[in-house]
């Protein structure tokens, strides 16, 4: 029984091993597509927008990647940069946090705001990202949105914000809050202003975010398969005690039921944001 025991043991330590070897391929060359299982070679997959080519998932992106995709090459030029992250609540260990990830990401903020050529067309865009703290929104995220707005009612552009996020981010409790109102108020004043807001809603949209400003888009576009609503699937279903319809809360749900105006893939979403700021300048 002894010799059985080492032997699992060993077979234990093993399989832990090989699994270990496996986890550190897929960090390093290798992607599994978590729709159709697949393992791809991650070169391939960037080379083809992140996007699956064996099932046409749209995986997660950076900030980074986005704005290299969306805008001309060379035209991005950044706003509210300076804006920089608070501690107003002295929650224990946030600000180290946040400086970890921006050593990580090698970006500031959970969003990245900016003035820049579609196709040779001008227009404010914001990216949120969710490889910080899963795009949560704070009062740095709420005052760079902020600033964009300003610069588009000010300059007379179109506004485009790509959505991503799980919320108000806890660590600035009711500052994180006042974020929906704030950037709220600035779209009614771009509204006012009788200027452009398309918002693009990725995986996933949800929280307060949802509650503001990606909501209140004049075109309201998202990419495939998106996860977009206020709280989760599952607390909804304790909350009214029913089971929800299959689909629930993804893009396709919503396009179904007038939530969103158009599904685009993301090899054509410059060519769709272009043609709209084209049509709305006539």
């Amino acid at each position: 029984m002894i010799i059985d025991g080492i032997r699992k043991l060993n077979n234990g330590k093993q399989k832990r091993e090989k699994n270990s070897k496996a986890s550190d391929m897929l960090i390093g060359k290798w992607v599994k597509c978590d729709n159709c299982k697949e393992i791809l070679y991650k070169d391939d997959v960037h080379k083809n927008l992140s996007v699956c080519p064996n099932c046409g998932k749209h995986f997660r992106i950076s900030s980074r990647r986005r704005i290299k995709q969306i805008a001309d090459d060379g035209t991005f030029e950044e706003i509210g940069e300076q804006v920089e992250t608070t501690d107003p609540l002295k929650f224990d260990g946030y600000l180290k946090k946040i400086d970890s990830l921006r050593e990580k990401t090698k970006i500031q903020e959970a969003v990245t705001c900016g003035k820049c050529k579609i196709e040779n067309e001008t227009a404010i865009i914001c990216v949120m990202d969710g490889n910080f703290l899963m795009g949560s929104m704070g009062r740095a995220v709420g005052e760079r949105i902020t600033m964009a707005i300003e610069e588009a009612i000010k300059q007379r552009l179109p506004l485009i914000i790509f959505c991503v996020s799980g919320g108000a981010r806890m660590q600035e409790g009711i500052v994180s809050l006042m974020q929906m109102a704030k950037t709220t108020s600035a779209l009614g004043k771009l509204n006012e202003a009788g200027i452009l807001y398309i918002s693009v809603l990725t995986d996933p949209t949800t929280g307060g975010v949802t509650a503001s400003f990606a909501s209140l888009g004049d075109i309201i576009l998202a990419e495939p398969d998106a996860l977009i609503g206020f709280a989760g699937p599952r607390v909804i279903e304790q909350t009214i005690g029913e089971k929800l319809p299959e689909g629930f809360q993804k893009s396709e749900f919503l396009l179904e039921h007038g939530f969103i105006d158009k599904i685009v893939e993301r090899k054509d979403m410059k060519k769709t944001l272009a043609q709209i700021i084209r049509m709305h300048k006539l």
